[in-house]
């Protein structure tokens, strides 16, 4: 990535975080996106702990033949990491995109965990 495109969504972040931030009944879920992959990740912020995690690189997702940086795959990640927080009783989140754009790939991962029946 050019140095301006990671300072630019860096600058995003900082700007995000002051702004985001979990409590103790509305955990937040950040997003992280590398090239090839896409992981998601519902984080208390108060015990500074993850409580639940999912990503393209899970053996659920991983099987697929298809790459694992499109939305196909962000919409399958935003599916399980979902599922494992209903599992785990929370049922509201704060979305943190991490200073991505809301499209593509985010805005996929996002509309599939409300889908499932998260709130956020």
């Amino acid at each position: 990535m050019a140095e301006s495109r990671k300072s630019g969504k860096n600058r995003r972040h900082k700007r995000i975080r002051k702004k985001v931030s979990g409590s103790s009944e509305r955990l937040r879920l950040s997003v992280y996106r590398s090239l090839n992959h896409i992981y998601a990740q519902i984080i208390d912020d108060f015990k500074g702990e993850t409580v639940a995690a999912a990503s393209s690189l899970d053996k659920e997702i991983k099987n697929l033949k298809s790459h694992k940086g499109n939305k196909k795959t962000a919409k399958l990640v935003g599916e399980l990491i979902a599922k494992r927080a209903l599992e785990k009783g929370i049922k509201k989140i704060v979305f943190d995109r991490s200073g991505y754009l809301y499209h593509g790939s985010v805005k996929e991962l996002a509309e599939a965990v409300r889908e499932v029946g998260l709130e956020g």
